[in-house]
């Protein structure tokens, strides 16, 4: 955790130098030029998702392209702040835990729907547009590891990017097993976990948030 080392007084000890956490001031160029490569990719791939979602009626495509969607304001955001203080990048990573639960409800609710009128997605779509995702997020996730123990808004960054990863996992996962089965369930299963790991993920950084905010009497 980086709440403690933002200290004027304790910044330079513990042997924590190695470390990636923000300094109220500047920050490293190398992650900036990162963030907006993610912005990027996941923009591109929020348009690519929404219409495969669409064409294939699969639940758990068009909750990876709302995320896709979340994760390139969450970066530009991040973009924004990285020269603000500690507490202004957890006021925003508090927004942004808040974008994450947001997108958890609306595709838990979308489930529960498609598991009340739906009909099996088209799986090879699925697939094909899965591993396009699942590229797209590894490549951000390599990008990133180096900065994933920083502060609330960095680690928002992370956990977003990691989810992605294993979100796109689970949506191949799910596209065999909608091939192999025939039916709808193993989509909406696979949505149904995607939302349960936003809503874990944004709880994570709320807590995290706040306890920086408490630290720096805010």
């Amino acid at each position: 955790m980086s709440l403690h080392h933002h200290d004027p007084h304790h910044g330079h000890d513990h042997g924590h130098g190695h470390r990636h956490d923000l300094p109220e001031g500047p920050v490293p160029p190398g992650y900036r030029r990162v963030l907006w490569i993610a912005l990027v990719a996941n923009a591109l791939m929020f348009v690519v998702e929404i219409a495969a979602g669409v064409s294939t009626g699969s639940v758990s495509l068009l909750a990876d392209a709302i995320d896709f969607f979340s994760d390139a304001v969450n970066y530009g955001l991040s973009v924004a702040v990285l020269a603000m203080g500690i507490v202004a990048r957890a006021r925003v990573a508090v927004f942004k835990a808040g974008t994450m639960i947001l997108f958890g409800a609306v595709v838990l609710a979308r489930a529960f729907w498609a598991a009340l009128h739906g009909a099996a997605p088209e799986p090879l779509t699925m697939g094909v547009v899965g591993a396009l995702a699942l590229a797209t997020n590894v490549g951000v996730a390599v990008l990133l590891y180096a900065y994933r123990e920083g502060d609330a808004n960095m680690r928002s960054v992370w956990l977003c990017t990691r989810n992605d990863a294993i979100g796109n996992v689970a949506v191949l996962l799910a596209a065999a097993g909608v091939f192999g089965t025939g039916t709808r369930w193993p989509d909406l299963l696979v949505a149904t976990v995607m939302a349960g790991l936003a809503l874990s993920a944004g709880l994570s950084v709320v807590r995290q948030a706040r306890r920086e905010l408490v630290s720096n009497g805010a």
